[in-house]
C-alpha cells in the first residue's frame, strides 16, 4: 500500500464524511440562527431554548436525508472493499 493510496483513501473518506454530515449540520446551523434571532427580538436569554428545536430539526432532517446519507456511506464502503486488493499489495 503506497503513500498515494493512503492519501486517496483518506481524501475520499473525509469527503464522504463532509458530504454525509453537511445537510444535518446546515439544518442545525439554520435552526440555531433562527432561534438566536428570535431570542434577540424577544429578549429571552435562556441558554437551553436552542437545544429542543435543534434536536427536533436534526431528527426531521435525518428522516429526510437518511437515504442519501446511507447511500453515500454504502458507496464508500463498497468502493473501499472492491479496491481492497490494491491496498493489500
Amino acid at each position: 500500500m503506497g503513500t498515494q493510496s493512503v492519501v486517496d483513501l483518506s481524501r475520499e473518506a473525509l469527503l464522504t464524511v463532509i458530504i454525509s454530515a453537511g445537510p444535518l449540520l446546515m439544518v442545525a446551523l439554520l435552526v440555531g440562527l433562527m432561534v438566536s434571532i428570535f431570542q434577540t427580538i424577544t429578549s429571552i436569554q435562556d441558554q437551553t431554548l436552542t437545544f429542543v428545536p435543534k434536536i427536533v430539526a436534526v431528527f426531521v432532517a435525518l428522516m429526510v436525508f437518511g437515504s442519501f446519507i446511507g447511500n453515500n456511506l454504502m458507496e464508500f464502503f463498497v468502493s473501499t472493499v472492491q479496491s481492497m486488493s490494491e491496498f493489500i499489495k
